[in-house]
């Protein structure tokens, strides 16, 4: 049987968790840039943009979800 804990307090759960948050992350900035585009005509400048943001947004995310895990 295998044993979910680990000494830090994060379980298994908890990372496939930190990988959603990041994809959803990117993924969320992809498809905001993408409309703003359509809108707009500038194509692909806000997708990237929003790419970026969704990676800044999914890595401050990324690092308060640990911190807080670590300090349980």
């Amino acid at each position: 049987m295998v044993d979910e804990s680990s000494p830090n307090g994060l379980r298994g759960r908890d990372l496939i968790g930190l990988g959603g948050l990041l994809v959803g992350a990117v993924v969320a900035g992809l498809v905001l840039g993408l409309v703003v585009d359509d809108r707009a005509g500038t194509a692909p400048t806000f997708a990237l943009v929003g790419i970026a943001l969704g990676i800044l947004a999914g890595g401050l995310g990324f690092v308060a979800r640990v911190r807080a895990a670590l300090r349980d």
